[in-house]
C-alpha cells in the first residue's frame, strides 16, 4: 500500500481533529448551561444536582471538526436518588425527572427553547451547537460488614435504566493506552483515537449520509474491536480496521456495550447495514494505492474521493520537494477548502 501516512496525519490535523479553542467554546457553552439549570431548579423549588460531568464524544477525546457547525457536547447532570420522590414519598419517573430539568433550563435567551427528548434534554444554540443533558440519580449501598459504599447509577430515559457514562469515558481511554504506543494518558493522543476520529470523519463526510449511518458510539466500539497498530502508518491502520469492521458486518450487525450488559446496536439495524454498504463501496476508491506503480498524484485523488475532500489533492509529492542533495526542502504546504466528490 503507497504510504500517504504524512498526508493523512495532515487531514487528521487540518480537517478531523477539533482543536482545543473549539473544545474550550463548547465547553464554556456546557458551564454556563450548568449555572442556568441550578439557578433554574432553586427558582423552582426543585432539588439540586450533586455534580455534572462531560461524558461521550467530548470526554474521549473524539470530537470532530463539522463544515455545518453541528457540534453537541454531553452533559450530564448527577442527582440522588433520596432526593428525587414524590409529595407522597415515592420515586419520580425518568419522565417527570427530565421534564424538571427541562423546565428549570427555560430561559429567554433562546430561540428554540430546551426540549426533553427521549434520553436527555436538549439545549440549543445558534451556529449549530446544542448541549445535550442526560438525567441520573445516584445510589449508594453500605456494606455493613466491611463498611464499603458503593455506587450505581440510572438513566432518565423512557424509564430508569442502569448506565455509567463515566466508566464508557473510562474504558475508552484504557484502550487507546493498551492498543498502541503513542498514546497520552489523557486519551488525546494515539493511533487508535486519531483511527476512530478519522472513521467518524469518513461516517460524517457525505451530508446525505447523516441520520442513516451508525452513531459515534458504535463507530467507537467497532473501532475498537477491529484495530490493530500500525506504527507510524495511520492511512494502514484506517484502512485496515474499516476492512475488518466491514467483513465483521456481513455476518454479524450486532454491536455490544463495553462496559454494560447490553447492545449499542442489535443485530439487522439498518445504519449498522448502511455503514457497511458505505464502506464497501468508499474503499474501492483506495484499490489503486496497492499498485506497485500508483502514482502521488493518484494515491491523493483517492484518498480525496474516499472522504469527499479536496485536501489530499492539495498535497505536493514529497519527490518533488527534494533539492539537489536529496534532501526535502521542507515540510509540506497545507492548505484548506471544500468538498469536491459525492
Amino acid at each position: 500500500m503507497m504510504n500517504a501516512n504524512a498526508e493523512v496525519r495532515g487531514f487528521h490535523k487540518e480537517r478531523v481533529r477539533m482543536d482545543d479553542d473549539g473544545r474550550s467554546d463548547i465547553l464554556s457553552k456546557a458551564k454556563t448551561n450548568r449555572k442556568r439549570l441550578r439557578r433554574g431548579l432553586i427558582r423552582d423549588g426543585e432539588p439540586a444536582p450533586f455534580g455534572s460531568q462531560t461524558q461521550g464524544s467530548y470526554a474521549m477525546r473524539t470530537m470532530i471538526q463539522d463544515g455545518d457547525g453541528d457540534f453537541d457536547i454531553d452533559d450530564g447532570a448527577y442527582f440522588d436518588k433520596a432526593a428525587l420522590v414524590g409529595d407522597r414519598g415515592a420515586d419520580r419517573s425518568a419522565l417527570d425527572v427530565r421534564k424538571m430539568v427541562c423546565a428549570a433550563l427555560q430561559d429567554d435567551f433562546f430561540n428554540d427553547k430546551p426540549e426533553v427528548r427521549t434520553n436527555c434534554v436538549r439545549v440549543y444554540y445558534s451556529g449549530g451547537y446544542h448541549v445535550d443533558v442526560p438525567v441520573y440519580r445516584r445510589t449508594r449501598t453500605k456494606d455493613q460488614w466491611t463498611g464499603v459504599v458503593t455506587e450505581t447509577f440510572e438513566l432518565a430515559g423512557a424509564d430508569w435504566k442502569p448506565s455509567d457514562a463515566l466508566n464508557v469515558t473510562k474504558w475508552f481511554k484504557r484502550r487507546n493506552n493498551e492498543a498502541c504506543g503513542d498514546s497520552s494518558t489523557n486519551g488525546d493522543r494515539g493511533q487508535f483515537v486519531r483511527v476512530v476520529r478519522l472513521v467518524k470523519a469518513f461516517a460524517r463526510s457525505r451530508p446525505h449520509w447523516k441520520g442513516k449511518i451508525a452513531s459515534g458510539f458504535a463507530l467507537s466500539r467497532l473501532v475498537s474491536d477491529h484495530f490493530i497498530e500500525r506504527p507510524n502508518r495511520d492511512d494502514e491502520a484506517l484502512r485496515d480496521v474499516l476492512v475488518a469492521i466491514r467483513d465483521r458486518l456481513a455476518w454479524n450487525s450486532a454491536v455490544d456495550h463495553p462496559t454494560l450488559n447490553e447492545r449499542i446496536v442489535e443485530a439487522g439495524d439498518a445504519k449498522t447495514e448502511f455503514l457497511r454498504k458505505k464502506i464497501t463501496e468508499k474503499l474501492a476508491h483506495l484499490g489503486i494505492l496497492d499498485d506497485s506503480d500508483c502514482t502521488h498524484q493518484e494515491a491523493m485523488r483517492a484518498w480525496d474521493r474516499f472522504f469527499r475532500s479536496d485536501f489530499f489533492g492539495l498535497q505536493p509529492d514529497p519527490d518533488d520537494e527534494k533539492d539537489l542533495d536529496g534532501k526535502t526542502s521542507g515540510p509540506a504546504v497545507i492548505k484548506s477548502g471544500g468538498h469536491g466528490y459525492a
